[in-house]
């Protein structure tokens, strides 16, 4: 099927390069204007935070408090022996105590 009377008859008009070229560039320099505006609208820098939750600190009081503790390096060393030569014993319940006082001294509950 052919189609007949395409522009009515009359003769296409060619297309002009050079106005085309310059709407394209006409476009690109309105974007890049609009795109230098916006980032200089942009809200100002935030500034950045921390914080610590409160256990947190409280682990950081324990760990200062540990650093600055004496030690007893000839009770260590002894240890160390013990513990090398299979002769160091742990009794459960001793150890399950401490443990127990440590956690209400760190956390604030009572046993």
């Amino acid at each position: 099927m052919a189609i007949n009377n395409v522009n009515n008859g009359l003769p296409k008009n060619p297309i002009d390069t050079g106005k085309v070229a310059q709407q394209n560039q006409s476009q690109q320099s309105q974007q890049q204007s609009a795109t230098l505006q916006a980032s200089q609208v942009a809200t100002p820098a935030r500034q950045d935070s921390v914080s610590l939750t409160q256990s947190a600190q409280q682990l950081n009081q324990v760990q200062k408090k540990g650093s600055e503790a004496p030690v007893n390096q000839e009770k260590v060393d002894r240890i160390k022996k013990a513990i090398q030569s299979g002769e160091y014993k742990v009794n459960p319940e001793v150890l399950a105590n401490k443990i127990a006082k440590l956690e209400a001294e760190v956390f604030g509950s009572k046993s």
